[in-house]
């Protein structure tokens, strides 16, 4: 499987690569004002997907923090339960010790 993910990295790199040597053509972006920026096309392309990902993951920040509010206001709720769980799982191991030579 492992193999097969690598593979995977290499055929993606290798596209990604031959299209970047395919599109060095300049290419021109016209902004506001008249203002213009040249670069090779490959580079419009890196930049625009950079900021593209960019306002993603500012997009998500405040679900993210809504989501970790929500966390702590739940998590004093589920501590007792928690340390009771805790607490029965060390009787298990106090019952049942490791075996040696088993999972390293």
């Amino acid at each position: 499987m492992r193999i097969l993910v690598w593979l995977f990295r290499a055929f993606l790199f290798f596209t990604l690569f031959a299209f970047a040597l395919n599109n060095l053509h300049s290419a021109t972006v016209h902004w506001f004002f008249g203002v213009q920026w040249q670069a090779p096309l490959v580079i419009v392309v890196l930049v625009a997907f950079g900021l593209g990902c960019a306002l993603g993951v500012l997009a998500m920040v405040p679900a993210w923090w809504k989501h970790r509010r929500q966390a702590r206001q739940v998590q004093p709720a589920i501590a007792p339960a928690a340390t009771a769980a805790t607490g029965a799982l060390s009787d298990f191991g106090a019952e049942h010790p490791p075996r040696e030579g088993l999972g390293s």
